[in-house]
């Protein structure tokens, strides 16, 4: 699918639903916003098998390029929709970053320094190019129904249902869902319809964005300046996007006049200053915020579930904001599946809330240490961060407290009640609960990635050729795919239950510190929900039981 620099703008076509003309009947899923959050939510549930509607107030993409950093973990998630290789594609691929005070460098970061992954560490693209991809995938899923200039203008809920009031340009009519998921922003209208509110800080900092289009030497890196000559005392981001825009943030101070700020005639001479006098740009989008972290006490308010910005905010230096709501989508959408297909209970979205707002904690705590140390409030922690900063050229343990903005990566369940605790002992970080790492295989004779391979369902992955492990394997639930891991070259064939993938460089062995027997059991988010030196079947089964909230046969060891 391809895309002009221009389309930031396009209009989708409202069209009159079945649900206008006659008794609306039961939906299973009501989406409400059509970001890049509910967008990716509907998409999933569609492409899985469940019939979604979407609905959206507007008709066009988000104006501006908004959010731009999207992250590895969330580039795999895109993949999965079926829209990843179209962004990286226009998007540009960065993994390195620098940071400076003044006009000196003092160091150089790689986020992503080991081989042989799929994806960058980050794409940059404008948030209406991410919008169009997933927009344009959703065109072409017959069970996702999106509904553009319609407006949610009132929402109640009973026992077995949520029922909404909608605006059209046609007049009101009414929807019913089983389950409805917010995804309609930091200023979500069904937040507010229902009554609830978002809890956090507000930093007294403000920040200007300029989008700006020019046709420059710097290269795809992350550019942070403390204190740089021409913006004195404050600090200042640069980004390449695509179409050779780049993104500058430059700090404002909390006494800056938001309105003022964004006139052409004010952002100009800070962009010039910053490029100097011979370099030709224009301003293609300019932008005022404040830094403020917050979220709401709990994502699921009976058959209503809160995802993305509805559901929780961060200060945009760290990229936390879109793809921890990508990612809620990622943890939610499965268990909304297997609850509404009768296959887990409804106490699996509890786990939603818990695990997604332990990672909202998470991002929460990244994004007010790093807006801490990129606006102190005091002096003596403005002397403390001057200090850091100047050891930091020379000496690598300073680098380790340098806070430009700790950058998105995925969020480790710790604690969830979905894992199962290890009973034996490994030596890489793929415990329970974290994602899965990714590696070149083969699979029928042809090169692939892990990761793109597995899917979205439970996968029970074996590593090594064992008769007896082979003959345990088989004897796993029906629900669990069957996977086994061989070295390149292996003579083992797939059969009808289980499949066979190479190990091409021996990489998912070693990232999975996995030998001959390791089992370990992936959710179809792809994080851990268990590993053990031996497959041992009850233990398998419990496991997978726990993690669809179903009854265990006996506790796990």
């Amino acid at each position: 699918m391809a895309f002009d620099s221009d389309f930031q703008t396009p209009n989708f076509e409202y069209r009159r639903s079945a649900d206008q003309d006659g008794d609306p009947p039961l939906h299973p899923v009501a989406v409400i916003g059509a970001g890049p959050v509910g967008l990716a939510t509907a998409i999933d549930l569609a492409q899985q098998g469940t019939p979604v509607v979407l609905l959206d107030d507007d008709h066009a993409l988000s104006p501006g390029s908004r959010a731009i950093c999207f992250a590895k973990r969330t580039l795999e998630i895109f993949d999965r929709l079926g829209c990843g290789d179209a962004m990286v594609a226009k998007g540009v691929s960065w993994n390195v970053g620098k940071v400076f005070l003044q006009n000196d460098l003092l160091y150089t970061f790689d986020l992503l320094p080991e081989a042989d992954h799929e994806r960058p560490a980050f794409i940059n693209l404008q948030q209406y190019y991410v919008e169009a991809y997933l927009a344009g995938r959703a065109r072409e899923l017959p069970s996702l129904d999106a509904r553009w200039q319609n407006k949610v203008t009132d929402i109640t809920q009973s026992k077995d249902c949520v029922t909404l009031q909608v605006d059209t340009p046609d007049g009101p009519y009414t929807l019913h869902a089983r389950y409805v998921v917010a995804a309609d922003g930091a200023r979500s209208p069904v937040r507010a319809l229902m009554h609830l509110d978002t809890h956090g800080r507000t930093f007294k900092d403000r920040f200007l964005i300029a989008d700006v289009r020019m046709k420059a030497a710097f290269p795809s890196e992350r550019w942070f300046w403390f204190d740089p000559p021409f913006h004195p005392n404050q600090s200042v981001l640069l980004h390449r996007q695509a179409d050779n825009v780049w993104r500058i943030d430059f700090q404002l101070g909390w006494d800056a006049d938001p309105i003022a700020e964004k006139a052409h005639a004010r952002v100009t001479p800070r962009v010039r200053a910053l490029l100097g006098p011979d370099v030709e740009f224009e301003l293609e989008w300019v932008s005022i915020y404040t830094f403020r972290c917050q979220r709401m006490d709990t994502f699921r308010h009976g058959r209503v579930l809160f995802a993305g910005d509805s559901a929780h905010g961060v200060s945009p230096f760290g990229a936390r904001g879109a793809n921890s709501g990508v990612q809620d989508t990622d943890n939610l959408v499965w268990k909304l599946k297997w609850v509404i297909d009768g296959l887990a209970p409804d106490t699996l979205l509890d786990t939603y809330a818990t695990e997604r707002e332990a990672a909202a904690d998470e991002n929460i705590r990244h994004s007010t240490r790093s807006t801490d140390f990129i606006t102190p409030k005091s002096d003596v922690s403005r002397v403390f961060r001057d200090a850091v900063l100047r050891l930091a050229k020379d000496c690598a343990f300073a680098r380790r407290m340098v806070n430009s903005g700790r950058l998105s990566t995925a969020s480790v369940l710790h604690d969830s009640p979905l894992s199962t605790p290890d009973c034996d002992s490994f030596e890489c970080s793929l415990l329970p609960g974290a994602v899965a790492a990714d590696a070149p295989i083969r699979f029928n004779g042809r090169d692939d990635w892990f990761l793109r391979h597995i899917g979205s369902s439970f996968v029970g992955l074996l590593f090594g050729e064992s008769s007896d492990a082979l003959a345990a394997l088989r004897d796993l639930d029906p629900g669990i795919k069957l996977v086994l891991i061989v070295s390149a070259g292996s003579l083992v064939k797939a059969c009808e239950e289980i499949e066979v993938i190479e190990d091409i460089k021996g990489l998912l062995a070693q990232r999975f510190d996995a030998r001959p027997g390791t089992f370990y059991l992936l959710r179809p988010d792809q994080h851990i929900a268990m590993r053990a030196r031996c497959l041992e079947p009850r233990a398998v089964r419990n496991a997978f039981a726990r993690a669809t909230c179903a009854v265990a046969e006996t506790q796990p060891a």
